[in-house]
């Protein structure tokens, strides 16, 4: 599946930059056997285990080239993206490839690996040992609060009632 989508992406490429994405595709598969490929995020990729080590992507006038722990490799034409540890390099025609600098970077990209899916797993489980821990605290708080015991309805107090004086009796008319 991933060669074949592998190679329907760079077949819907025009002639030049799917040169380039030929090209960077032999050499990652020679350079790192043990690593799988695919298509993810819509970019041919290649993973060492579970984890993205190098990729490409088309752009309007060539190829970038991403190494997904490339800031960590220590080298100057790599150009340094995001916020993570990944850095790029730009290619606008095949011949720019240089594959002696290339088989030193993805030797470093077959070692030098970005565990990103321990720490999305990391984060994750700190995530919800964050929420557990506040749902916990929450209850708590309710089992301190002493709910006051409603009180008993007052008995009514009997009233005296007056009786009315009685109304004397009016004399008939005789």
């Amino acid at each position: 599946m991933s060669a074949d989508s592998i190679s329907s992406y760079n077949g819907a490429l025009d002639a030049q930059r799917a040169a380039i994405c030929e090209k960077l595709r032999k050499n990652i598969d020679a350079a790192l056997p043990q690593a799988t490929s695919k298509l993810w995020h819509a970019i041919p990729v290649w993973l060492v285990g579970e984890n993205v080590v190098v990729g490409y992507t088309a752009r309007k006038t060539g190829v970038m080239l991403m190494f997904w722990n490339g800031q960590h490799f220590d080298e100057p034409e790599l150009e340094a993206s995001g916020s993570f540890h990944m850095a790029q390099i730009a290619y606008e025609d095949a011949a720019q490839i240089d594959e002696q600098k290339l088989a030193g970077w993805l030797a470093k990209a077959g070692t030098s690996i970005w565990d990103m899916v321990g720490e999305r797993n990391a984060a994750v489980a700190a995530r919800k040992a964050k929420v557990k821990a506040k749902v916990k605290a929450k209850v708590k708080v309710k089992s301190k609060v002493k709910v006051k015991p409603k009180p008993k309805p007052k008995s009514k107090a009997k009233t005296k009632v007056m009786k009315r004086p009685k109304a004397k009796k009016r004399a008939k008319p005789k």
